[in-house]
């Protein structure tokens, strides 16, 4: 990842309802959700939320899928492996032992 796409993401992600919406949708891998069930659960109107959606696929960290009239979301987790990757790739200066609580936190599933 280059150091411009990851500003592109974290700028994509340092706004409150992309940021809750790019969470909502990591929590639903991998099936994802509708537009109409996310604006619900983020309590957004559909049209900001189609905005904030764009922002975020600009970005490469969502997806999406047309089904019929439904538009199936989903977070780009090979995205944010990457751009956890870029953050951490200097990590502790070559140092396992510092980065393992890190990778032991990330260890989540």
């Amino acid at each position: 990842m280059q150091s411009l796409d990851a500003l592109t993401a974290f700028g994509a992600l340092s706004q409150e309802t992309r940021l809750d919406t790019f969470r909502l949708l990591v929590r639903h891998e991998p099936e994802g959700l509708p537009a109409g069930e996310l604006a619900r659960e983020l309590e957004v109107p559909a049209n900001t939320l189609s905005t904030h959606l764009g922002i975020l696929a600009r970005a490469g960290l969502v997806t999406s899928e047309r089904r019929g009239r439904i538009i199936q979301y989903r977070a780009d987790i090979a995205r944010l492996r990457e751009l956890m990757v870029f953050l951490a790739r200097d990590c502790c200066g070559g140092r396992s032992e510092l980065c393992e609580p890190l990778v032991a936190e990330l260890a989540c599933c």
